[in-house]
């Protein structure tokens, strides 16, 4: 099946690396034109050349704009210039965050506010801002990318598995309320996927092991499919739900886990 994204436009937030990177990239390899959001613009420069190698000739546009999502007013006059060069948003996909898990006595209140700016309120406001012309078109895709603690925390694991939960709940209510307008609204659940912040996490534990031992050894005992996730893979099922072959599925939280979540 060729999922194609032609005359698309796509928002994705995160974007200058890891999973928005390589979402970013099979959207428009998949002919869809896409604004990328991050908060530092010299990561951004690098992450646009990189989608617009994957366009290659395909007829798209890429633009890349440094907003701080975790704050309102960025986001609105960030939303004002995407509008403005691209005319209009097809595709949402709330994808900025970090992961910030601790024992729960030793989260302070400017922890909890900070993980719901990032990861909850950030992705309630560019909705709201996109969901009208969405509504007004009739086509619209929001996705919300999540991680499984959403549906089965461990111990400690707050504020995030807390702010993820809020983002499940979030994207049901979001596709109850939209599916009358062909807004479909749809969340991917982060399992353990190869990116930059496991090259980081190496670099301080690795323990005199190479890459991929270190990542063989997070998989080993955790993992039923016995490896880490790839980006690439994540990318595919947001293009193909963002995409017209997604047309009837809203509603629903997707592990990308390998099986890792004891939660369907």
């Amino acid at each position: 099946m060729d999922v194609r994204m032609d005359g698309r436009v796509a928002v994705i937030t995160g974007a200058s690396t890891g999973l928005g990177l390589a979402m970013a990239s099979e959207f428009a390899a998949s002919g869809g034109s896409v604004a990328l959001i991050a908060r530092k613009a010299e990561a951004l420069g690098a992450a646009k050349a990189e989608v617009a190698k994957a366009a290659g000739k395909a007829n798209t546009k890429i633009e890349a704009y440094s907003c701080d999502v975790s704050k309102a007013a960025p986001i609105a006059d960030t939303w004002k210039k995407i509008t403005a060069d691209f005319g209009k948003v097809d595709i949402v996909v709330n994808n900025a965050g970090i992961s910030h898990a601790k024992a729960f006595d030793t989260v302070t209140d400017e922890d909890w506010q900070g993980d719901l700016d990032l990861k909850l309120f950030a992705a309630i406001r560019l909705t709201r801002l996109a969901l009208p012309g969405m509504r007004e078109r009739k086509w619209g895709r929001i996705v919300n990318v999540l991680n499984i603690g959403a549906k089965a925390p461990n111990a400690n694991s707050t504020p995030t598995s807390v702010s993820r939960a809020a983002g499940l709940a979030l994207t049901k209510a979001l596709s109850q309320e939209n599916a009358a307008h062909n807004v479909l609204v749809n969340a991917m659940l982060v399992g353990l996927i190869e990116s930059d912040q496991w090259q980081r996490r190496h670099k301080t534990m690795g323990k005199g092991e190479t890459y991929q031992q270190f990542l063989d050894g997070m998989a080993k005992g955790r993992i039923p499919l016995g490896r880490m996730g790839k980006a690439e893979e994540f990318a595919r099922l947001a293009c193909f739900l963002c995409s017209d072959a997604g047309s009837f599925i809203t509603g629903v939280a997707i592990n990308v886990d390998g099986g890792m979540s004891p939660v369907v």
